[in-house]
């Protein structure tokens, strides 16, 4: 049976754990068979706090051999703390595939395990995560990466996705979307999708890509080329390239392209503008390369989006309609 351990931590997020946990425990009830041995592990064992209290208990890593590892994420300076890094370096040499959750690749990159691959991690992080670990190759619009046996997912609820993709390579896609529907969630997020970071409210360190981001959301109607934005900031192309892929976890054209459509998105929700007026308005030069933008970023296009968005509101109105007459009913 395919051995899967969950490392935890000291400060530890609970639904890292949980959610990931589930689906496995899940993928043996919907086939109706054993499919997964599950366990829980820390470096010492024994009830281990997670962040907000709540004690899971924990065998010792010591001697176990799984066949995959899944390091939860959770509070950053516990988990890189030497006992646990050696803990989790000694059980990759016995595993076979390893993955992380949200900012569990904080302890993978730390073990060493990361160097010289592709990575994710919540979006809010990344650039943390790419200062701080320059060989790894940090991309923080994705979902969950695969790479040579190594996966890692962006925050809490990307770790269902992760796992989905790890039973569907080992099951199959249909067992996948049985666990899914058991669970309610959407079969699948692909881990190309974007984690919707809201790029237009990042405050980079450096007052200079500060600038260069405010320059871009003031014209997003004009071209944008990268050497514009070096302009704006007062950097070299190469100078700029580097300081704005460390602060914000996106290279230049990415974050061009994810201002345009969250500025498209936001004239989407406020009135009926033709789609192909909002493109031309935010700088896309067809209504069709704001579609495939909205599709990676969003999942859905723009007249799907409009149309999920009236729904809601039509909805919100008949909730708020139905209140004012309870309460006209109340009084009389």
């Amino acid at each position: 049976m395919h051995s899967v351990g969950f490392f935890v931590y000291p400060g530890h997020q609970i639904l890292d754990l949980a959610g990931p946990f589930a689906a496995f425990e899940t993928a043996a009830k919907v086939a109706g068979r054993p499919l997964y041995r599950l366990e829980v592990l820390s470096r010492a064992g024994g009830l281990v706090p997670s962040s907000g209290g709540v004690p899971v208990t924990t065998v010792a890593a010591g001697n176990a051999s799984v066949n995959t590892l899944v390091i939860s994420g959770g509070d950053i300076a516990p988990m890189l703390k030497p006992g646990e890094v050696q803990a989790v370096a000694q059980l990759a040499r016995r595993t076979s595939r390893i993955a992380s959750v949200c900012t569990g690749a904080f302890l993978l990159a730390e073990a060493g395990l990361l160097d010289g691959k592709r990575a994710t991690t919540h979006w809010r992080m990344a650039h943390q995560l790419q200062r701080s670990y320059p060989s790894v190759d940090v991309d923080a619009d994705k979902i969950f990466i695969a790479d040579r046996g190594v996966w890692t997912s962006a925050g809490v609820t990307a770790g269902i996705d992760l796992a989905l993709a790890l039973i569907e390579g080992d099951h199959g896609v249909e067992l996948a979307r049985k666990v899914a529907r058991e669970l309610v969630v959407y079969h699948r997020r692909a881990g190309g999708q974007s984690q919707y970071a809201p790029i237009s409210q990042m405050e980079p360190e450096s007052d200079r890509i500060r600038i260069a981001l405010a320059f871009a959301r003031d014209r997003l109607h004009e071209p944008l080329p990268i050497e514009r934005l070096a302009d704006a900031a007062h950097l070299s192309l190469r100078q700029f390239g580097r300081a704005f892929r460390r602060e914000t976890g996106e290279t230049p054209a990415k974050a061009v392209e994810r201002l345009r459509v969250e500025a498209a998105r936001a004239r989407l929700q406020d009135g009926s503008e033709p789609i192909e007026v909002i493109a031309q308005a935010v700088g896309f030069t067809d209504p069709e390369r704001m579609r495939r933008a909205f599709v990676k970023l969003y999942g859905m296009s723009p007249q799907a989006i409009r149309r999920v968005d009236r729904q809601r509101r039509e909805t919100n109105a008949t909730y708020h309609l139905n209140d004012r007459q309870s309460f006209a009913d109340c009084d009389t």
